[in-house]
């Protein structure tokens, strides 16, 4: 009789040394154009040590900066400050009252 194991996680973020949720996504893109442009720049003729100087000071500082992200706002903490931005502070409404009643002034006086 085989034995299977029971995903325990189920429900839960995925998460990857503490990063969760988005921040992986943006850890691991990141990542990947960072050797995408590194490769680049090596096919382009660009210095060897230039490219891996570049290559390894972006990504540690994006490494650096993912974590940061992640311990400031948490796992849903991007999405609600961008969601907050997108809100008006305050409605300004400077319409006369007519035009939100829908009076047609013609066809009254007929």
């Amino acid at each position: 009789m085989k034995n299977y194991h029971i995903n325990k996680g189920i429900g839960r973020t995925v998460e990857f040394k503490g990063l969760k949720a988005q921040y992986l996504f943006i850890f691991a893109g990141g990542l990947l154009a960072i050797l995408v442009s590194v490769m680049i720049l090596y096919m382009a003729g660009v210095n060897a040590y230039l490219c891996l100087i570049l290559g390894g000071a972006s990504s540690g500082l994006l490494i650096w900066q993912t974590f940061r992200l992640n311990g400031k706002y948490g796992e849903h903490g991007i999405m609600k400050t961008v969601a907050r931005r997108k809100h008006p502070d305050y409605i300004i409404c400077r319409k006369c009252i007519y035009r939100y009643l829908k009076i047609n002034r013609k066809r009254a006086d007929v």
